[in-house]
């Protein structure tokens, strides 16, 4: 009988070690994002989140085996629902600032949020400095306002002012104005969707090289972690630059480390 019930338990014990290892179920994160910054962030007509940053969140979730749960989440408070907990992660387009980093932990940098000069065809504009001559669109308040202020005179009336970048660049489609400085994210979608109108982007020094950070609770450094192994992940394996080149084009940046 000892013998018998020896050789079942070898049996048994053979046979557990042949079956397939199941990996633990994979975490699940709740990811807030904004629905009003195109192509960041924004609503399809099934009110489900899509654009530059949902991409980017997708696939490192793909890359670092978790789960994502999408919500739409005004700017408005977004902060405070990473210390409440009701999000995990935060990804709208958020440009990393010392005051911010005071708040949330940031991983690496994934876009170059800059402002840029938008001409149309015909017009050649190397540096803001060439602007003087020129009827200028700027965002309202923005860092291009700043920068262009200080170049045309704060109440220069060959400024025109605008609510947000994509009445600014309409404005510009129109020949409304004659240049354009904006966001150059929300400039390159744009741009891509009107080539008929070949449109050129134009950088200058002034504009502070700047950067959009994916947020996580102040202290959470195992899910900051894991954004950042995902990163590196689908910037080495090629992912990222097709993200890239799908909503903007194919002059992908190279992002700089933390």
């Amino acid at each position: 009988m000892f013998k018998r019930l020896s050789i079942f338990g070898a049996c048994l014990v053979a046979a557990l070690c042949t079956l397939p290892i199941v990996n633990a179920a994979e975490p699940t994160y709740v990811v807030g994002s904004g629905g009003t910054y195109r192509p960041f962030e924004f609503e399809n007509s099934k009110k489900e989140l899509e654009g530059f940053d949902i991409d980017v969140i997708s696939a490192i979730a793909q890359a670092e085996n978790f789960k994502i749960k999408l919500v739409n989440t005004p700017w408005e408070g977004i902060f405070a629902t990473l210390n409440s907990g009701d999000r995990d992660i935060i990804i709208s387009g958020i440009t990393i600032t010392d005051k911010r980093k005071q708040m949330v932990d940031f991983s690496a940098p994934y876009f170059p949020a800059e402002q840029a000069i938008v001409v149309p065809k015909g017009k050649t504009v190397k540096s803001i400095a060439e602007l003087k001559p020129l009827k200028v669109g700027v965002v309202n308040s923005s860092t291009g306002d700043i920068v262009v202020s200080e170049v045309l005179g704060k109440n220069s009336t060959a400024i025109k002012r605008f609510d947000n970048t994509p009445l600014l660049l309409q404005e510009l489609y129109e020949d409304g104005i004659d240049a354009a400085v904006g966001d150059v994210g929300v400039a390159k979608f744009y741009i891509k969707n009107h080539p008929e109108k070949d449109f050129s982007l134009v950088s200058d020094d002034k504009f502070e090289r700047q950067y959009f950070g994916i947020a996580v609770a102040k202290g959470n450094e195992e899910l900051r972690n894991k954004i950042n192994a995902g990163l590196k992940k689908i910037i080495a394996d090629g992912t990222y630059a097709k993200i890239y080149q799908k909503w903007f084009d194919s002059n992908v940046p190279v992002l700089p480390a933390e």
